[in-house]
């Protein structure tokens, strides 16, 4: 696939992410449908992953794993005619601007330190 390509689909993915974060809002979408798409959006617009960036291959692959997966099953979930609705929204003018979420990125930065917490009381209690 060329670069073109690649850069159209995550263009068209950032769009989507965009749709079900306003289909999150809309009253006609069922309460399980709202909680999962606030886990994808949440996720989605974190400004940190579950799994760096930096890290090779693995970095990229939640992002192009688990966002695609999280949003197959939500449309699902989601009322055709709503999502109609908030993928004419998304893709308007008006929306050029992504928010960042400031929740989502605190409760991973939780669990890394958590995470990194429990690994140095384990390597210390190793050589104790």
């Amino acid at each position: 696939m060329r670069f073109e390509a690649w850069k159209q689909k995550v263009r068209q993915l950032k769009c989507e992410i965009h749709a079900v974060c306003l289909a999150m809002r809309d009253p006609r979408t069922p309460w399980y449908g709202r909680v999962l798409a606030a886990i994808i959006v949440g996720y989605a617009f974190s400004p940190i992953d579950l799994i760096p960036d930096a890290i090779p291959i693995l970095g990229y692959l939640d992002d192009l794993v688990l966002l695609p997966l999280g949003i197959l099953l939500l449309i699902k979930l989601i009322p055709s005619e709503v999502m109609k609705e908030c993928r004419a929204k998304a893709a308007g003018p008006a929306s050029g601007r992504q928010p960042k979420n400031w929740i989502a990125g605190f409760i991973i930065i939780v669990i890394w330190v958590g995470l990194t917490a429990a690994g140095a009381f384990l390597f210390i209690g190793y050589f104790e």
